[in-house]
């Protein structure tokens, strides 16, 4: 992938990562170049949530680059689109130091799927609410206090609906 196709195909989406040494997590890349996710480092440990700050990745060129605090170089990165929504990353002359990214539409960790055949609403407009038949109505329940039983009598169920 070129670098504007990589840009293209990458910002502001979410992908989850896989690298060479275990390291993984999920990001997203804005539009500014900031970098955005987690990571645990060797797939194992604590998961971190990380931000980096704007132009941490951008198109040097033809190239994708990363200018990394306390990183004593620029790393630029060969990228080759792999599937529709996905792409292997390695660091420019390590061929052995690559990643796997997923593109993740739907949010990992928590997702609800809607009911096949409605439309999703537009964000621009109203949405309508509509019951269906397999929502319940709530009722709110009037408080009653209830007679004393006797002593020697058994409690028994009431109906609060006198």
């Amino acid at each position: 992938m070129s670098a504007h196709e990589a840009r293209a195909f990458v910002v502001g989406k979410m992908f989850t990562y896989q690298c060479f040494e275990g390291t993984r997590g999920a990001g997203r890349i804005m539009d500014n170049g900031a970098v955005a996710g987690t990571v645990q480092f060797r797939g194992n440990g604590a998961t971190r949530y990380a931000m980096l700050p704007q132009n941490t990745i951008r198109v040097v060129g033809d190239r994708v680059c990363a200018t990394v605090k306390g990183v004593p170089f620029e790393p630029c990165f060969n990228l080759i689109k792999t599937s529709h929504n996905s792409f292997r990353g390695s660091v420019s002359g390590m061929g052995f130091a690559y990643c796997d990214f997923v593109r993740r539409d739907r949010p990992v960790i928590a997702s609800a799927e809607r009911p096949r055949g409605r439309p999703i609403a537009s964000s621009s407009a109203p949405m309508e609410l509509q019951a269906s038949s397999s929502t319940t109505a709530t009722v709110p329940v009037e408080s009653k206090e209830l007679p004393p039983a006797a002593a020697d009598e058994k409690p028994e169920l009431r109906s609060t609906k006198d």
